[in-house]
This record gives structure tokens, C-alpha cells and sequence, in this order.
């Protein structure tokens, strides 16, 4: 007997640990199920929150979670690959986002090309049956290049290759290349999805690209250099093409400087304003005197000037005064002849 006591105990010790699915409330409350959200209206025990705070959250929180999962399991379920899934109604409440809804990416050449021949995406199991290592191999990822050195550690020599090359350093370098492709028709469907026009580089087709994606490839294919451009030569009438800086090597970018705050802003305005205002004037009194001594001088001259033009006599027809020692006058006009005591000029 006491051995199915303890039984009975443990049994009942076991089971206090896990509370009942039914949670009795005053109020009911209100639920979104599109957003997973539940609301309590309820008002809380003043005595038990201010008496033991966490268990009283603790106790509240598990309450209304277990209300949330009963109302969603009330909904229609439905198996997909072997888990049970419930859908969920729209949403009632509109809660905002910190960012905007991500756009759908647009679906790259070979997604085109496979929805236009109808083909299907197959999952495939990671693992592989290797016959020759009998084995499972993955295909990708985690060992899959330890699988591939232990099944290639022999490489058969073509027929028509040379028996002198290195058929392992062959075959890595055909694997770079095909890695280089791939991630450059990766790049290229980035810039695609981006509506960035990527120029033609390589091997270009003058019957297919146009004279500026031949310009642009010449600018970027120069500056690929070691001396970045610095030393290639140019091409008679070689113009270059502008607004190819973002895939230019080394071309310089003007960086926008980084917004400050408003304290900042205000403090740098304040600082120019009295720079402006206490700036004291630099005096350079040597060449003021100098300035000073340039004008007087002109001044002088001038005023020297005005006072010998100011004494000369005037010249007129009538009146004229002449500087001579003499002062006779101008002898009168008779026949040509002179008179004895007369002097003066013959009249003619």
C-alpha cells in the first residue's frame, strides 16, 4: 500500500506542474488572430503585483497565451508536407512597420527561361550513392571537396593532350572559370533587378554594342591597369566617357559629408558669427603714412599747376601784350615808308 501511495503522489506532484488549458477571466479578451494578438481589458491585483511582481507577469503572460492558442486552434487546419498548419484570417489591426514592405525580386534569365518551358523545380536529397566509393556523398557543401579529391586521385590522360601537363591544375583552372561565370551572370542579374546598365567588357561585338558602350569599355579597360590609366597611351581622337565612375578603378567619388545635429549646426553658426563681429581690422601704418605722403604731394602739384596757368596772359587778337624790353607801341600804317625815330616791324 504505501508503494502505490508514493505512486499516487508523484502522480499528483507531476501533474500540479502543468496548469489546466482553461483560463477563466471577467472580461473577455479581445483578439486579431491575423497578427497573433490578443488585448486584456482586465484590471490588475494591485496586492499581488506590488507583493511579488515577476510571478504575478509571469502567471498573467502564460493566462493570455494559452486564451491565444485556444482561439487559434478553433481554426481550420490543414497537413502540409507532414505539419499540421492552421490559416489565419486577415488581419483587423493595422500596426505599423519601421521599414516599407520588401518588394519581390525579379525572377532571373534562367527563372524565365524555366517558366517559359514549363520546367519544375524538383527537390533533390543532399546525399548522393557514390559507386565508385560506395558511399554516400553530399552534393554540396560541408565535404563535398574532401569526397571529390578522394574519388579524382587519378586523372586519366586525354589522347590527344601532353603527356607532360598537369591534369589536376588543368582541372581546377576549368572549375575557376566556371565559378567566375557564375558569379558574374550573378552580378549581372543584381544590376538587372537594379535597372543599372552594366557595359560589354571582353570580347565586344561593334555590330551589336553602340559607340558609347565601346567608349566606356576603353575608359574602364585602360584604368584596369597597375598605374591605374596613368601611363597608357591614348587613341587618335579618343574621347572619355563620362559617368562611369562607380565601375571605374580608382576613380575619385565625392563623399556627402555626414549630416550633423542640430547643437552642432548651431554652435558652428554662432562660432562663424563672432569670428565675423570681433575680427579686428589689420593696420598697416607704414603704408598709410606712405599713402598719406602720395596725396599730399599730388595736391601740391596740382595747386602748382593751377597758379601758373592762372598768371599767363591771355591771347586775343586785339590787345595783345608782348614780353619784349621794348614798350613802344605798334607804329601806325603809312604807305610802306618808316618814320626816322619809329621802330617796330614793317606792316606787309
Amino acid at each position: 500500500m504505501d508503494l502505490i501511495a508514493d505512486i499516487l503522489e508523484n502522480r499528483l506532484q507531476e501533474q500540479a506542474k502543468f496548469k489546466p488549458i482553461t483560463v477563466e477571466k471577467h472580461l473577455e479578451l479581445d483578439y486579431d488572430l491575423g497578427t497573433l494578438l490578443c488585448v486584456d481589458k482586465n484590471e490588475l491585483d494591485s496586492g499581488l503585483l506590488s507583493k511579488n511582481k515577476e510571478d504575478y507577469v509571469q502567471n498573467l503572460t502564460r493566462d493570455n497565451v494559452q486564451l491565444l492558442m485556444n482561439q487559434i486552434w478553433s481554426l481550420p487546419t490543414e497537413k502540409v508536407d507532414d505539419v499540421v498548419v492552421v490559416k489565419l484570417p486577415k488581419p483587423t489591426y493595422i500596426l505599423p512597420r519601421a521599414k516599407r514592405v520588401p518588394k519581390p525580386k525579379p525572377p532571373t534569365k534562367w527563372q524565365e527561361y524555366a517558366k517559359l518551358k514549363g520546367i519544375q523545380k524538383k527537390k533533390k536529397s543532399k546525399l548522393s550513392w557514390d559507386e565508385q566509393l560506395q558511399k554516400w556523398l553530399p552534393l554540396y557543401g560541408f565535404k563535398r571537396a574532401q569526397a571529390a579529391r578522394d574519388k579524382d586521385w587519378l586523372l586519366e590522360v586525354p589522347q590527344n593532350a601532353d603527356p607532360l601537363e598537369d591534369q589536376f591544375a588543368k582541372k581546377f583552372e576549368v572549375k575557376s572559370e566556371r565559378v567566375a561565370k557564375n558569379e558574374l551572370q550573378r552580378l549581372r542579374n543584381i544590376a538587372k533587378s537594379k535597372n543599372v546598365k552594366v557595359p560589354r567588357m571582353g570580347l565586344l561585338n561593334p555590330d551589336v554594342s553602340s559607340a558609347k558602350d565601346l567608349q566606356t569599355a576603353v575608359t574602364v579597360t585602360k584604368s584596369s591597369t597597375a598605374s591605374i590609366g596613368k601611363f597608357q597611351s591614348s587613341l587618335p581622337k579618343e574621347k572619355e566617357a563620362r559617368g562611369v565612375a562607380a565601375i571605374t578603378p580608382g576613380a575619385s567619388r565625392k563623399r556627402k559629408a555626414a549630416p550633423v545635429s542640430s547643437e552642432v549646426e548651431k554652435t558652428e553658426s554662432l562660432n562663424a558669427i563672432d569670428y565675423v563681429l570681433n575680427k579686428k581690422p589689420k593696420i598697416d601704418i607704414e603704408k598709410a603714412v606712405n599713402r598719406r605722403i602720395n596725396e599730399e604731394q599730388q595736391r601740391r602739384s596740382e595747386e602748382n599747376t593751377s597758379m601758373s596757368t592762372s598768371r599767363k596772359p591771355k591771347a586775343g587778337r586785339k590787345g595783345r601784350k608782348c614780353n619784349s624790353s621794348s614798350s613802344s607801341k605798334k607804329p601806325k600804317s603809312g604807305k610802306g615808308q618808316r618814320k626816322g625815330g619809329s621802330s617796330g616791324r614793317k606792316r606787309r
